[in-house]
């Protein structure tokens, strides 16, 4: 199974093809619109601001746009989230994709960014959540938090200072605030999860 990886010059690319190849996946990095021919799955990890982000994605934005909206698998890794939404407190006039409703705003509290462990509570069943604890502890790293509009698309939330979403699934998109690759065994756990998940699609 050939997963994309999209490479826009900031996302944590090693870490997450490492994981991804480690469990079997062969990954692809994708630059260009003509890259999402070959892969049946894409990944946007993140790392970086808003903004920028936003703006390095410009060359494969309408190709991204279109995988999703076609149903296609993507899952989204922190920044990858909060890309999906509208518009982020970090990046003032500054458009995201909009693929969801809703925005993304910065924690009010002195500890920011959030960095380290903290416990990811699982409030829908999704398949990406087989076989992990309620509660299971996952790496965070981020200053930001996504406000969806729509509670339904909301598959977790954590806490840090405030009850916030940290997973969203709709049909076969799937984002998250944590970093599976950098989470140990429980984030292999969760790949493999998604793997699986992007595996059996058509037949679910």
């Amino acid at each position: 199974m050939k997963i994309g990886l999209i490479d826009y010059g900031a996302g944590n690319l090693l870490s997450v093809k490492k994981a991804l190849t480690h469990l079997g996946a062969e990954v692809e990095l994708i630059k260009s619109p003509e890259d999402f021919r070959n892969v049946v799955a894409v990944v946007l990890p993140g790392v970086g601001a808003f903004g920028a982000a936003m703006k390095s994605l410009e060359p494969i934005k309408e190709s991204l746009l279109g995988w999703i909206n076609d149903g296609n698998p993507y899952l989204g890794i922190c920044l990858g989230l909060q890309l999906l939404f509208e518009w982020s407190e970090e990046s003032p006039g500054e458009s995201g994709l909009s693929v969801l409703k809703g925005k993304v705003l910065r924690f009010n509290t002195d500890k920011v960014p959030q960095i380290g462990w903290n416990r990811v509570y699982i409030v829908r069943e999704h398949p990406v959540f087989k076989g992990i604890l309620n509660g299971e502890y996952f790496y965070f790293l981020h200053g930001y938090y996504v406000v969806p509009e729509d509670r339904e698309v909301v598959i977790s939330e954590t806490e840090y200072s405030i009850r916030y979403v940290s997973g969203v699934a709709r049909g076969n998109l799937v984002a998250v605030q944590f970093h599976p690759e950098k989470s140990g065994g429980v984030g292999l756990k969760f790949l493999s999860n998604w793997l699986e998940f992007v595996a059996t699609r058509d037949r679910g």
